[in-house]
């Protein structure tokens, strides 16, 4: 055999141990962490030291015949007290660490039982694969063999009842976690309860050592990969179910961004678009720029259609935070239009920084995806925005956008150009996103501290 199984299995458990490491290192004192580590580490070693090309190097180098069983088997040992102490610390109650030290303290027993049987026996033929079928009848190896495998099958034992007991008192990423790693502990009881039953087959005289050489080494594989899911499962979980949901943020956001390039695209009011950024940094940086471009659009913003729309919406609707959305992208597109067609002048005047009407109803990134989805397809925000309508049309109480039916969810908008090229003041967000990364941080807060204006690559202006 070339052992690449073995060292497959180890390398997956040591990687479990790397991902946890930067947990341990901020908590070194919490013993949860440490026996989550304990038994990472402890079955890579086991997998590594059982694995037959090790098993030959440990022999020659300590010049005795059969040395890799011990530390093997003590190996073992040692992830089962580890296992035991897991365990202890899941329960938790006013005894924990007495409980663990006498968990400890039997398994220390067991690995110097394991080293006096190995001293007093006698295996003088090398055995890789099969010693523990192969000196099965031998005086105080047998002892030895028995030993490490009750220990072990104890351990895998009660880890596979506590967390299958305990994964139905929670939910969620947690539960999935104890559950993968229940089957895990699992998948080492048929490996102990495989070897056992070999080495009672050989006392009856029978040779079942496949039970051995096959059968235990796949179940321990299985069951290595299984332990390091349920480990990882609760930590990496929750961080994959927020990368979901701020891809989907970003996503969201787009119909509003599409409308607003014209404005962005003119004003250079677009921070450089973040490349290789994490999923939360691009988000933010399309809420930055959303934020300039509504900032700089509040000089157009047609207050009585804002307040019209509103009314219509709320009334066909019901819902206020809708009817705002509803609102809020009315007259966004109509404003988009008419500083499309006005002159240079035209903006340089209306341009006197946010007003009190535009603070006093910013949009909150919840509200800015709200918006996103009006512009994607409500059929008030169309009839009010529609070509002919004009920039000022407010619907009517009673008129036909009141009575038209929900949007389809696979409407798409039209994307509103901007028509020719305009100068307006630059202007920063009023709003900085919640849970902003320190790099977006420091640019956009500190613009918003000063009081000045953000500039197309990511810095205040003088």
């Amino acid at each position: 055999m070339n052992g690449l199984p073995h060292y497959v299995s180890a390398a997956v458990l040591w990687l479990g141990l790397l991902v946890r490491a930067p947990d341990l290192l901020r908590h070194r004192h919490d013993p949860y962490l440490r026996s989550i580590c304990a038994v990472l580490g402890l079955a890579g070693l086991c997998f590594l030291l059982g694995a037959p090309p090790t098993v030959g190097a440990v022999n020659r180098f300590g010049a005795t015949p059969n040395l890799a069983a011990p530390l093997t088997y003590a190996a073992i040992t040692g992830y089962s007290a580890a296992s035991q102490v897991l365990i202890v610390h899941w329960r938790g109650g006013p005894r924990v660490r007495r409980t663990a030290r006498r968990w400890i303290l039997a398994y220390a027993l067991v690995v110097l039982g394991i080293v006096a049987m190995f001293a007093l026996g006698d295996a003088p033929v090398e055995r890789r694969v099969d010693l523990d079928t192969y000196y099965a009848n031998t005086p105080f190896l047998r002892e030895m063999i028995v030993l490490y495998l009750l220990g072990h099958l104890a351990a895998v034992g009660v880890t596979t009842v506590s967390a299958l007991r305990w994964a139905r008192e929670v939910r969620g990423w947690l539960r999935a976690g104890l559950v993968t790693l229940g089957f895990g502990s699992l998948c080492g009881v048929v490996y102990s309860l495989a070897r056992l039953t070999a080495v009672t087959a050989r006392w009856t005289g029978h040779d079942w050592s496949a039970l051995v050489t096959d059968a235990s080494p796949a179940a321990a594989g299985l069951g290595a990969v299984m332990t390091v899911v349920g480990v990882l499962v609760p930590l990496a979980g929750p961080r994959l179910a927020e990368l979901r949901r701020t891809r989907r943020a970003y996503a969201r956001l787009a119909p509003l961004e599409r409308e607003l390039d014209g404005v962005l695209t003119r004003h250079a009011l677009r921070l450089p678009r973040p490349c290789w950024a994490r999923p939360a940094t691009r988000l933010v940086w399309r809420r930055t720029s959303i934020h300039n471009a509504l900032t700089h659009l509040d000089a157009y913003v047609d207050r009585e259609l804002y307040d019209a729309t509103l009314r219509a919406a709320l009334r066909r609707t019901g819902d206020a935070e809708r009817a705002a959305a509803t609102a809020w992208a009315t007259v966004i597109a109509a404003a988009v239009r008419q500083e499309a067609h006005a002159g240079p002048d035209d903006g340089e005047s209306r341009s006197a920084g946010e007003s009190a009407w535009f603070l006093e109803r910013a949009p909150d990134p919840a509200a800015l995806a709200r918006i996103a989805d009006a512009l994607a397809g409500d059929p008030l925000v169309r009839a009010t925005t529609a070509p002919g309508a004009g920039a000022g049309a407010a619907p009517e109480a009673g008129t036909a956008a009141d009575r038209v039916p929900e949007p389809a969810t696979d409407a798409v908008p039209d994307a509103v150009p901007g028509a020719s090229a305009g100068k307006g003041a630059e202007v920063v967000p009023a709003f900085v996103p919640e849970a902003v990364p320190e790099v977006v941080t420091g640019v956009v807060a500190g613009a918003v501290a000063n009081g000045r204006p953000v500039c197309a690559e990511g810095r205040p202006t003088a």
